[in-house]
């Protein structure tokens, strides 16, 4: 039995894709927007309903990309739709609403094996981090050091409160990922509880303010998703051309 998470405007679940009722799988029925995507476990697959509103199920990927989840997501569609999605939609699958109970399960098992397959090298790398030897992350003028608890630019302390120091270890430890207000609660403070989600907003606050008007720029915040950490512009232009070398492709400037 697959774990599904459905996001849809319809009053009706069932009419989106009926096939799905004959189907033996859990299914979670969600409202079809952004507040949703924090609400949804991680080993699920995303049935995004977008019969009647392509542009907002778009914008709802885009963001779930932009959080950096990896849910994979399958798009449900009327024949019309099809003219529409292409590859920048970044979704997994396409299914007509009208698809029989086989070819539906046919999908899903696709879509499982293919993210079970994927998720052999992220899952092996999920404990390497940019720390050194020594437990120091350097990005840019801000070295943090994950076995001491301090922080400092330019070599200057930076007087941290504990949880302040965490929210800071945890960002700089994935860069350039978006996390949610929720999952930083649950990474950082280690509990689940949406009602407390100011919390990490007055905890950014403090955050940026310690770091100055200098590098307040370093935690950014995405729109309608949560907060990330943005490395130094050089080191993120590193960083991107090392992929680029790596993957033996050519580094776009328009990227």
């Amino acid at each position: 039995m697959t774990d599904l998470t459905l996001m849809t405007f319809s009053t009706d679940p069932t009419t989106v894709l009926p096939s799905l009722t004959l189907l033996s799988h859990r299914v979670r029925v969600l409202p079809m927007d952004a507040s949703s995507l924090v609400r949804m476990p991680e080993n699920t697959i995303l049935l995004l309903d977008a019969r009647d509103d392509l542009a907002s199920a778009k914008t709802l990927c885009r963001l779930l990309h932009a959080s950096g989840l990896s849910t994979p997501i399958v798009l449900i569609l009327t024949e019309g739709g099809f003219t529409v999605v292409n590859g920048e939609w970044g979704v997994s699958d396409v299914i007509v609403n009208t698809a029989s109970p086989a070819e539906v399960e046919g999908r899903l098992r696709l879509v499982t094996e293919r993210v079970a397959t994927y998720n052999v090298m992220p899952n092996a790398l999920a404990n390497s981090g940019p720390e050194d030897e020594d437990g120091l992350i350097r990005s840019g003028d801000l070295v943090v050091d994950t076995n001491g608890y301090t922080a400092n630019l330019r070599g200057v302390p930076i007087d941290l409160a504990y949880k302040e120091f965490e929210l800071l270890k945890y960002l700089v430890q994935h860069p350039g990922r978006v996390f949610t207000r929720a999952q930083l609660l649950q990474e950082v403070w280690g509990y689940d509880y949406y009602g407390g989600t100011r919390t990490v907003d007055v905890h950014v606050r403090r955050l940026r303010a310690k770091l100055g008007g200098e590098y307040e720029h370093l935690i950014g915040t995405v729109r309608n998703v949560g907060y990330r950490f943005d490395p130094p512009e050089e080191e993120s232009a590193n960083n991107t051309a090392r992929e680029a070398a790596e993957m033996g492709s050519p580094t776009s400037a328009d990227e």
